[in-house]
C-alpha cells in the first residue's frame, strides 16, 4: 500500500489581488507558513501561471517548480475547471458562464469551446513539461438542464447529449494519453458527469479510455445523498485526484436535496469548512489507502460560514492528522510458521496420499 501525500491546497479559492494572495511567490509562502506541502494550481489565474507559455516553455515551468521550491513546496498538479466547463455548454448557461473566457469571446459560443478545447490541450502539453501524472476540469454539461425528468424527457435526449459530449472530449483524452497525463473529471452537480452512473455513460462511450479518470471529493456525494465510500469500493481504479472538502446535509419540512433556491448559507446542503461537517474522512483516508491511492490529499475550502483564512490554517493539520502511515508488514507477521511446501503439504494433510 502507499502513503497518500498531502497536506496540499488547492489554489483557486485563496487568490485575489491582494498580498500574498495576488502572485505565486507569495501566496506559496504564506501556504508553507500553514504547512502545506503542495500546492495545486488554477491554470486559468494570471496573477498566478500562465497556461500557455507553461505548455510553449519547459523553462518555464521549472521556473514555476523552483519558485514553489524556494519555500520547500512542490506543485501536485494544474486545474482547468473553468476552461472545461466550456467544452460543454448548454445555451441555457451562455450568459453566465461567458465570463469564464476572455472578454472578446463573449457572446460567441463556438469561439469560446474552441478557446476551451485547445486550454484542454495547452494543459496536458503543460502537465507533461511538469512531470505530473495527473490533471483535473469539469465535463462541462448538455443534459444538466434536463437532470429532473419533469416534463417528460424525449426519447433519447440524454444519449444524443452524452454521445456528443464523448465526441466532444475523445480528443482531449488522446491528447493527454499522448503527454502521458491522466484527465480526472470533478465528478460535480452541474456538470454532466455528477455521479456514478453518468460516469459510466460517459465511460462507456470513450471506450472506457485509460486517461479518463476521476477527482474525488466526498463533499459533493453528500449534498446528493450518495453514498461516498461505496464509491470508492466501485471506482477506486479511476480515482487518481481526491479535494478534501467537508459537507453537511440537514433536510427540514422546508427543503432538502434541491435546495429551494436559497442562497449557501440557508441550505439544507452547504460545504463547510473541514471537520464542520458530516463527511467520514477517517474511513475515506482509510478506504483510499487500502486501494493504493496514489495521488495528492488537497484542502479545497468552501464554506459560508467561515473564513477562508481560518479555513485553511485548520486544513493541513486536519489532513495530516487523517494521512494514514500504509503499514509495510502484516500484523500477524510475527506469528509466521515460515513453512515450506512440503511443510504446507503436511498441514493439509496432502502428504499422507
Amino acid at each position: 500500500m502507499k502513503t497518500i501525500q498531502g497536506p496540499g491546497i488547492f489554489l483557486a479559492q485563496f487568490a485575489s489581488d491582494t498580498a500574498p494572495f495576488n502572485s505565486f511567490d507569495t501566496i506559496c509562502a504564506w501556504a508553507k507558513s500553514l504547512g502545506y506541502a503542495a500546492v495545486q494550481i488554477p491554470s486559468w489565474d494570471a496573477r498566478l501561471f500562465d497556461l500557455k507559455l507553461a505548455a510553449e516553455s519547459k523553462t518555464y515551468c521549472e521556473e514555476i517548480t523552483a519558485a514553489a521550491a524556494r519555500h520547500n513546496l512542490v506543485i501536485s498538479d494544474l486545474s482547468t475547471h473553468l476552461q472545461g466547463q466550456l467544452v460543454a455548454c448548454h445555451p441555457a448557461y451562455d450568459a453566465m458562464f461567458d465570463g469564464f473566457a476572455p472578454q472578446g469571446l463573449h457572446g460567441n459560443p463556438g469561439a469560446r469551446q474552441a478557446w476551451a478545447v485547445e486550454q484542454l490541450h495547452l494543459a496536458a502539453r503543460a502537465s507533461a513539461h511538469f512531470g505530473m501524472k495527473a490533471h483535473v476540469t469539469f465535463s462541462g454539461a448538455l443534459a444538466w438542464p434536463f437532470i429532473y425528468p419533469w416534463p417528460q424527457r424525449p426519447a433519447g435526449l440524454i444519449e444524443t447529449a452524452f454521445d456528443e459530449l464523448a465526441k466532444r472530449w475523445l480528443p482531449i483524452l488522446n491528447a493527454f494519453d499522448q503527454a502521458g497525463v491522466d484527465l480526472c473529471f470533478e465528478i460535480h452537480p452541474g456538470e454532466d458527469l455528477h455521479d456514478g452512473a453518468t460516469f459510466e455513460m460517459f465511460l462507456d462511450r470513450v471506450r472506457q479510455h485509460p486517461r479518463c479518470n476521476v477527482l474525488y471529493d466526498p463533499s459533493h456525494f453528500v449534498l446528493q445523498q450518495l453514498d461516498y465510500l461505496q464509491f470508492i469500493d466501485l471506482y477506486h481504479s479511476r480515482i487518481k485526484m481526491f479535494h478534501v472538502k467537508d459537507a453537511e446535509f440537514r433536510p427540514s419540512g422546508k427543503q432538502g436535496v434541491y435546495g429551494g433556491y436559497q442562497p449557501w448559507v440557508e441550505r439544507a446542503g452547504r460545504f463547510r469548512s473541514l471537520g464542520d461537517g458530516q463527511v467520514d474522512f477517517q474511513s475515506i483516508f482509510s478506504k483510499l489507502t487500502q486501494y493504493d491511492f496514489p495521488g495528492w490529499a488537497v484542502l479545497e475550502w468552501e464554506c459560508s460560514i467561515k473564513s477562508s483564512e481560518q479555513g485553511a490554517r485548520e486544513g493541513a493539520p486536519f489532513i495530516k492528522r487523517h494521512i494514514n502511515e500504509a503499514a509495510k508488514t502484516s500484523f500477524d507477521d510475527f506469528a509466521s510458521s515460515g513453512a515450506d511446501q512440503k511443510a504446507l503439504r503436511a498441514i493439509l494433510g496432502l502428504s499422507r496420499e
